[in-house]
């Protein structure tokens, strides 16, 4: 049995580039999805700027931060293990979906941490939110041919929304936020 080679490999990735920069700009840029894809990264940031307390935003911004690490990565997994793909895309050289990942799921993830600040009322906003960005945003961008579930299902994407979401508060708040706060004497 013969296995690919590195070089092999390296070929067919520097084909797979160029298809996909050939397919981007014959069949992405300038179509109603891609002007979408642009408002829904760039809008949603400058209503977060309205709204963001900011006496708080160098932690609600690391919370962002840390989630879109997360989230990056997470989508990343989901793309290369072929669960889920973009034929819609603002760039042509990522496989993730920059509008969703650094735009609308951030902001919404950082005004639900602003504004319901402790645990419960947290987890229940996020499931809330969760709820709306699995049965009803997903269905949308499939819907519009954005985003295709290859190996998903919309269900699958609720717990993560919310666990994703757990799991950064819990790093924000009980140890970065506190070990700053108990430093700072605030």
């Amino acid at each position: 049995m013969s296995y690919p080679s590195f070089q092999e490999i390296r070929e067919v990735h520097h084909q797979l580039v160029d298809m996909r920069l050939e397919y981007w700009l014959h069949n992405n840029v300038f179509t109603f999805q891609w002007w979408l894809l642009l408002v829904v990264l760039i809008v949603p940031w400058f209503i977060w700027w309205m709204f963001v307390d900011k006496r708080r935003l160098k932690e609600i911004l690391l919370f962002g931060t840390i989630l879109m690490i997360l989230v990056i990565v997470l989508d990343d997994l989901g793309v290369e293990l072929q669960l889920w793909s973009y034929p819609y895309q603002l760039f042509s050289l990522l496989p993730r979906l920059i509008s969703i990942d650094q735009g609308i799921i951030i902001v919404f993830h950082m005004l639900v941490y602003q504004y319901f600040p402790k645990w419960k009322i947290f987890i229940i906003a996020n499931i809330i939110m969760a709820a709306i960005f699995t049965y009803i945003f997903e269905p949308i961008t499939v819907w519009i041919g954005i985003y295709e579930l290859d190996n998903w299902r919309y269900s699958y994407s609720l717990p993560i929304y919310v666990i994703k979401a757990v799991l950064v508060k819990g790093i924000v708040d009980e140890f970065i936020v506190k070990y700053v706060r108990k430093k700072t004497g605030d």
